[in-house]
């Protein structure tokens, strides 16, 4: 006793010792659980709770590990967790923090079936806006991140968008690398279903906002694909984005659910080129592709933030198929042998050959033409066409909130020019459009490239269009045509022979067949045709050579697509053997019929049978033409 009294700083220098030796011995970590709980929740406003143990390995490099992890979810969210793991490891380079005073190091944290779930809620805010998210203090330096059996769900109700993705670490590519991360997972984005799959730089990357973020990651939304490979600036914000984009799909159509761009139904399509993002403005810019069978490239830009999405885009084809842009008015792509199509187009398709009408009766779909606004320009250098001799094509489209300019809409046709103005108001609820179309300089002979005798034929036809109409579709819109439509010629020439046939001259026909055919020239021809209310009816209507006028009355009527026209060829000379009479157009627009007035061809027949019975060479004077025909004031009625 004496020797302690004499020795108290040893004795409680050996005390002290005896307790830390104690403490070390008995010291149990999980007794900083609630103390790291409580100091989570003053900062963020959030409960976290250490469910499993808390345990820390002391040297150079500290780790501390955690198990039963959960955080606290926004007091207004139906699911009390935001976050959990199963288990954390993380390793801390405590030292250098300690004694050089540097910011936290934390070389590897590792996650076992972490679950994060992201969700907005009232007034667009979104959880993982916390209480108090002020801090200055440097956050800590993370090197790696390790995921395994990670779920990141992210749910926007008002959007109806409820993603849900698998998350999983991929073992880095070389030495010093954080590990990628590979995604596997889909959901509903704005109400349509779709799969997400591809991989991704370290999360760790997304704080560094300065430093490019590599992806390569696959969507498919039903029959459309999309593919998004290269670097992305602050990901986190959608900033910046540097991305090459395949986009492939049986419908252009289907983008509009996906992102509010309403494009017209199209055969299958796939495009190619660079994503970038400035400010509001999405730019796909250089991208080349198919549609159907045509091709298309160029630029196209997306502008938001405003009322309404702005869409613009410069579109070039080098060779157009004219039947792929059938779903601008309302019908289908031929879908025969080598043209592409898909179910929907193939199904209009066999409706629309089913159908006695010719004339596409699919309605306009106004809140599609009421989504967005639009300033597109396409051109097209050559054209295929199956019926029409079209060359080339320039097209510029506006759109301002449902009102619809085609200013201008040009082809060149048969050497010559249709040029059109087209005005759609789709404001009311019924579309209101007014079109003036020109015509100039267009070759009769092309325009007749399957008439053989025809090909001898030359001439250049003109004239011009303007109506008002009414209706949602181009059937109805025709139906309801007020206006004037007026077309013709100026001099040419035509086939000597197939003027006979047309009026069924036969001694003179078999003369131009027995002496050759020479063409002959014309003189003039023209129609002139007032609309009231889709139905055409004919002010003058003359074709007219030196040898014969043609002269034509009656309708044609857009409404129920009929015709009802009468032309009277009148020669000009007298000729034998003649059975000239009325030429009836008739039928309907998909199937026309053109016949003689038999009746007249009959009595001249049963005339030429009698007095060849009384006396053979008298038979000749009941098919005899005296001619008579007049020349046509073209002077003032044809167009140049």
């Amino acid at each position: 006793m004496d020797d302690i009294g004499r020795h108290p700083l040893l004795v409680a220098l050996g005390l002290l010792v005896l307790a830390l030796v104690m403490l070390l011995l008995l010291w149990d970590w999980n007794w900083l659980k609630g103390p790291i709980e409580r100091r989570v929740e003053a900062q963020t406003g959030r409960s976290l709770q250490i469910g499993g143990d808390l345990d820390v390995d002391l040297g150079r490099v500290v780790t501390v590990s955690a198990d039963g992890l959960q955080f606290g979810n926004a007091s207004w969210s139906k699911q009390p967790v935001m976050a959990s793991a199963d288990r954390l490891v993380m390793r801390i380079e405590l030292w250098p923090t300690l004694i050089q005073r540097r910011e936290i190091v934390i070389p590897e944290l590792r996650l076992s079936r972490p679950q994060v779930r992201l969700e907005t809620g009232p007034k667009g805010v979104g959880n993982w806006e916390f209480l108090d998210d002020s801090d200055d203090s440097e956050p800590p330096q993370f090197r790696q991140l390790w995921v395994d059996e990670g779920r990141l769900r992210f749910i926007d109700d008002p959007q109806r968008t409820d993603i849900d993705i698998a998350l999983q670490s991929r073992a880095p590519t070389k030495p010093g690398v954080a590990p990628a991360i590979a995604v596997d997972g889909g959901g509903r984005w704005k109400g349509n279903r779709f799969r997400l799959e591809g991989h991704a730089e370290s999360p760790l990357e997304l704080a560094r906002t300065e430093e490019p973020y590599r992806i390569d990651l696959r969507a498919a939304a039903g029959p459309t694909r999309a593919r998004a490979r290269g670097t992305l600036l602050d990901p986190l914000r959608l900033r910046d984005f540097d991305l090459r984009m395949t986009l492939s799909g049986q419908n252009l159509d289907d983008l509009f659910p996906l992102i509010g761009i309403a494009l017209p139904p199209t055969p299958p399509y796939r495009f190619d080129g660079r994503l970038t993002r400035d400010s509001n403005t999405w730019r796909y810019d250089d991208f080349t592709g198919k549609v159907g069978n045509s091709d298309l490239g160029g630029s196209a830009h997306v502008t938001t933030g405003g009322a309404r999405p702005m869409f613009k885009a410069n579109l070039v084809s080098q060779r157009l198929d004219l039947d792929d842009l059938a779903g601008f008015i309302g019908a289908a792509p031929q879908s025969g042998r080598g043209e592409a199509t898909n179910p929907e187009l193939q199904a209009l398709a066999a409706k629309q050959e089913a159908s006695s009408r010719l004339l596409p009766d699919t309605p306009y779909e106004l809140r599609k033409l009421r989504a967005m606004d639009a300033d597109v320009r396409l051109k097209a250098r050559r054209i295929n066409a199956s019926s029409l001799p079209i060359d080339n094509m320039d097209a510029h489209l506006y759109l301002d909130n449902g009102l619809l300019r085609l200013e201008p809409l040009n082809f060149g046709v048969a050497d010559g020019v249709i040029r059109s103005n087209i005005r759609m108001n789709a404001r009311e609820e019924v579309i209101r459009t007014h079109a003036d179309i020109g015509v100039r300089g267009l070759n009769l002979a092309k325009l007749m490239p399957e008439a053989q005798l025809a090909q001898e034929t030359i001439g250049r036809v003109g004239g011009k269009i303007a109506v008002d109409m009414r209706g949602n579709s181009i059937a109805r819109m025709l139906g309801t045509a007020d206006g004037d439509v007026a077309v013709g010629m100026g001099r040419g020439q035509i086939s000597k022979l197939l003027m006979k046939l047309a009026g069924l001259n036969l001694a003179g026909a078999i003369r131009t067949k027995l002496t050759g055919d020479k063409p002959i020239p014309i003189r003039c021809a023209f129609g002139d045709f007032v609309a009231k209310d889709g139905l055409l009816t004919t002010r003058a209507l003359v074709f007219d050579t030196t040898d014969t006028i043609v002269l034509g009355s009656g309708t044609v009527n857009l409404r129920d697509e009929t015709l009802d026209l009468t032309m009277n060829p009148r020669p000009k000379g007298r000729s034998l053997l003649s059975l000239r009479s009325p030429l009836y157009v008739g039928g309907t627009f998909k199937n026309p019929d053109f016949k003689p007035d038999y009746a007249r061809i009959g009595l001249r027949g049963a005339a030429a049978l009698a007095l060849g019975a009384i006396a053979p060479p008298a038979a000749l004077l009941a098919t005899t033409e005296l001619g008579g025909g007049m020349d046509a004031d073209c002077g003032s009625r044809s167009a140049k």
